[in-house]
């Protein structure tokens, strides 16, 4: 049995009156229960509020598509709070240890408020925290997700160029092992100072980076030119040979030039060499592009998330938004094309390091899940006043006009079990409101537009 005195150990009972607390007590349920028991289940109806006694508990359950594990020990009080909206046990309870709890019925609420305010003022405050929390938990997971889906994106983004790389720099050790030998066996024919001059000067002129690819059909036919002219120097890979050398631009008349001043054997020999160099200024610069890719990659992130930096200061909103784009390049790439509208003078906010980019990426995501991948996304920014207006929009179906009140609410989201928190626009709101800026949505099917507005820096106001 339950006295008084055990009750008033639990912080929110220790200062109540004796006949408040025995009116709890006499309307109260004492269980004990053992190690490894529920005491509650995930879906069971709220009807209970617990007040632990003795023992270890924990709260264990699926939410989000996470399992959410929570400790509660001996003097908590926890399960149903008065005003509270649950509409079932989301997570479901159990003793890890021996223990014994009191249960108080939800039924009992309007009774308790009346008769106990002081404990009832108490329990509003646990059920505010635990808002608090839950929502912070949620935060962090959405926020984990978040991060968990840029990175994948990047990998991807810096695999490629990388991949490029490797693959380039395998292929020039075989093209750097045939310029070699070719460079002896030209060295061998001992050429002239005139041919070996103008043997230098087509291999500088082909290994010069700026002329520009063909397109197939006209590097087919100069594969075919190029080979007609090499095939009656007897070369044993004209076919190799040509290819390579169309895709350095090289026009036959200038090949049928420099081989009617050659011997056949030096012939074959300069002809493979330059082949080599031109080709190896192809490898050279595939690398060089794919690490500089690379780089203005790894520049990015360090922008987008302002790595380094000063946590408030002036942002370029033009630059965010494209900083956000290259960001989520991924999951743009296919089916989504991007208009952009800016304005052409530079916009500049102050903004709390990379919380801005935090916005661009939720709405972005958002009209990319509305279009299911397929669509046109509208980015836009203007001046009106002392505001930049950023508009962000999609031509998908549109928000239901009973959904749209609702989107920015803690919790609220369209998508299924696992796919969203909910947490998302209410968080792209908090971040605004921080800036001092607003945030409003207009929608019908096939336009669907965020519009937010954010006070110009002093120094561009």
């Amino acid at each position: 049995m339950v006295s008084a005195a055990e009750l008033r150990h639990i912080a929110a009972f220790s200062d109540l009156p004796d006949n408040q607390i025995d009116w709890f007590l006499s309307h109260a349920e004492e269980i004990s229960i053992q190690a490894g028991d529920n005491f509650v289940r995930q879906g069971d109806p709220p009807d209970w509020m617990f007040v632990f006694l003795e023992g270890a508990f924990q709260w264990r359950g699926e939410f989000g598509g996470d399992i959410v594990v929570l400790p509660a020990n001996a003097g908590e009080i926890s399960g149903v709070y008065p005003f509270s909206r649950m509409k079932k046990f989301t997570v479901g309870g159990r003793a890890l240890t021996d223990g014994r709890l009191l249960r108080f019925p939800v039924s009992l609420f309007p009774d308790l408020v009346q008769k106990m305010p002081e404990l009832t003022t108490s329990l509003v405050a646990m059920m505010s925290d635990r808002v608090r929390e839950g929502t912070r938990i949620e935060q962090q997971r959405d926020r984990l997700v978040s991060l968990g889906k840029l990175a994948g994106g990047l990998a991807h983004e810096l695999n490629n160029p990388a991949a490029a790389a490797t693959r380039a720099a395998g292929q020039l050790e075989e093209i750097l092992a045939k310029l070699r030998d070719a460079s002896f066996a030209l060295g061998r024919r001992n050429p002239s100072d005139a041919q070996q001059s103008e043997i230098e000067r087509m291999e500088s002129a082909l290994m010069q980076t700026g002329f520009s690819p063909l397109d197939s059909l006209s590097l087919s036919d100069m594969e075919d030119r190029l080979h007609a002219v090499l095939s009656p120097h007897a070369q044993d890979d004209t076919w190799q040979l040509a290819a390579t050398l169309a895709r350095c631009n090289l026009q036959p008349e200038a090949l049928e030039s420099l081989l009617a001043k050659l011997a056949p054997a030096t012939a074959r020999a300069a002809v493979t060499r330059i082949a080599a160099s031109a080709e190896s200024a192809v490898l050279l610069s595939v690398i060089r592009n794919s690490t500089s890719r690379i780089s203005e990659l790894v520049k990015t992130i360090k922008e987008y998330t302002y790595l380094d930096q000063a946590p408030v200061q002036n942002v370029d909103i033009v630059r965010s938004l494209e900083n956000t784009l290259i960001m989520l390049n991924h999951e743009l790439r296919n089916g989504i094309s991007v208009r952009r509208e800016y304005e052409p003078v530079p916009l500049l906010v102050d903004s709390f390091g990379s919380e801005l980019n935090q916005v661009w990426t939720n709405l972005i995501q958002n009209a990319v899940d509305a279009m299911a991948g397929k669509g046109e996304l509208r980015v836009r920014t203007s001046r009106e006043d002392h505001h930049v207006v950023v508009e962000i929009g999609d031509n998908g179906p549109g928000i239901k006009p009973e959904v749209r009140s609702h989107i920015f609410e803690p919790f609220f989201t369209t998508k299924g079990v696992g796919e969203g928190t909910g947490l998302g626009l209410d968080t792209v709101q908090r971040i605004v409101k921080k800036h001092k800026g607003d945030i409003h949505v207009s929608s019908i099917p096939g336009d669907t537009r965020f519009q937010v507005w954010l006070p110009l820096a002093e120094s561009v106001s």
